[in-house]
């Protein structure tokens, strides 16, 4: 997908190349503002890069946590039993059509909840029930909460619940439950979903280091998400977090100089100046914050400052999954990560998101220390 062309009033001034330099001029986000059809949204609905090889087989239970054996099993037999259906366009994906006879709903629960703490494995979990569902990929989606609100926001909810309906399964990740407008919306549409006979699983995460404090427990979404209750299945994954607890603490940022030199000489790179790149951040709808990332290697950010509001936060913050999704290393001058958010927000209803965020791009700056030492 070519973005399209950019505007003066896109660019943002970036320091020239040091007269070491090589290579070509640096891509900028800023100047990207691509248009993603629709069917396009729908077709990359599927497992990140990070977990495009996950299966039952390589997820290593921990042998002192019984009920992560006991979710592989579990779920092996939810993916068979959900059955590979037929494609309604007789082996085309018709995006936008309904199938000429839609399903019986379903008697019993058809959806599996995923319960449990910070790094225990939910997502690898999930992305194996996607990739051993027996249907081709056509009729499967997996995306993050977020990207599903996003789908919804891009094509209207009647046109995502036609376009939903025909799929055998959907995969929600980190479902969260912190809009109550987003809540009740995306119930509305899971509820229409489950009459056309669609199954459902979704994980949740609970804050780094809050593990068995405050945690998201399969109670609160079972309450939320209210009438849907009954069609899903809590199913419980204790264990260590496999991850570092806590807020990371992110590397130390470069100077522009560094990075500027970074971006130069690393074919596929970007360079932007981070205030410029929120403000573009605002013009572009989040759903299009993948297609934007296309074909970078690394994104290279000059001027990191404290996100200056919520809005814009939030923003960045469907960029960050995005970059991490694609496994995409961030080499930043200015602020260092953990000092993207404000004590208010860190504090705040959208705590667990800004988190993940600075969590994402912690490891992300941490991927990107070969491409500054090489």
């Amino acid at each position: 997908m070519s973005p399209s062309q950019p505007s003066s009033s896109q660019s943002s001034p970036i320091a020239g190349p040091p007269a070491d330099g090589a290579g070509a001029a640096p891509a900028a986000l800023t100047s990207r503002a691509p248009h993603v059809p629709a069917d396009r949204l729908v077709a990359e609905m599927v497992p990140p890069p990070r977990f495009q090889s996950a299966r039952f087989e390589t997820y290593i239970p921990d042998p002192n946590q019984p009920s992560q054996a006991a979710a592989v099993e579990v779920l092996s037999g939810f993916a068979a039993g959900i059955g590979g259906g037929t494609d309604p366009a007789g082996g085309k994906r018709r995006w936008f059509g309904r199938s000429a006879k839609k399903a019986a709903a379903p008697s019993g629960p058809r959806g599996v909840y995923l319960d449990g703490g910070y790094g225990v494995g939910k997502t690898h979990l999930l992305a194996s029930l996607w990739h051993a569902t027996p249907a081709e990929p056509a009729l499967k989606a997996f995306g993050t909460f977020v990207e599903l609100t996003n789908l919804v926001g891009a094509l209207g909810f009647q046109q995502t619940v036609q376009t939903l309906s025909g799929h055998r399964l959907l995969c929600i990740d980190e479902f969260e439950l912190d809009d109550p407008g987003d809540t009740v919306l995306v119930s509305s549409l899971l509820s229409r979903l489950v009459e056309a006979g669609v199954a459902l699983a979704a994980t949740s995460n609970t804050l780094p280091g809050k593990l068995g404090e405050g945690r998201f427990a399969a109670a609160d979404f079972l309450r939320e998400i209210q009438g849907l209750s009954a069609h899903f299945r809590p199913l419980r994954i204790d264990g260590e977090d496999y991850r570092h607890r806590g807020l990371p603490e992110a590397p130390p940022p470069f100077d522009d100089t560094t990075v500027t030199r970074v971006a130069h000489r690393t074919p596929g790179a970007s360079l932007d100046d981070f205030p410029s790149l929120l403000d573009h951040l605002s013009k572009v709808h989040p759903s299009r914050y993948g297609a934007m990332c296309d074909g970078i290697t690394a994104v290279c950010l000059t001027d990191v400052q404290a996100v200056p509001d919520q809005s814009t936060a939030l923003r960045l913050v469907v960029l960050a999954d995005r970059l991490y999704d694609r496994e995409v290393p961030v080499v930043a001058a200015g602020k260092p990560f953990d000092a993207l958010f404000s004590e208010e927000m860190l504090k705040g209803g959208y705590r667990k998101k800004y988190f993940r965020a600075i969590s994402r791009l912690t490891a992300l700056a941490r991927d990107a220390k070969p491409l500054v030492e090489g």
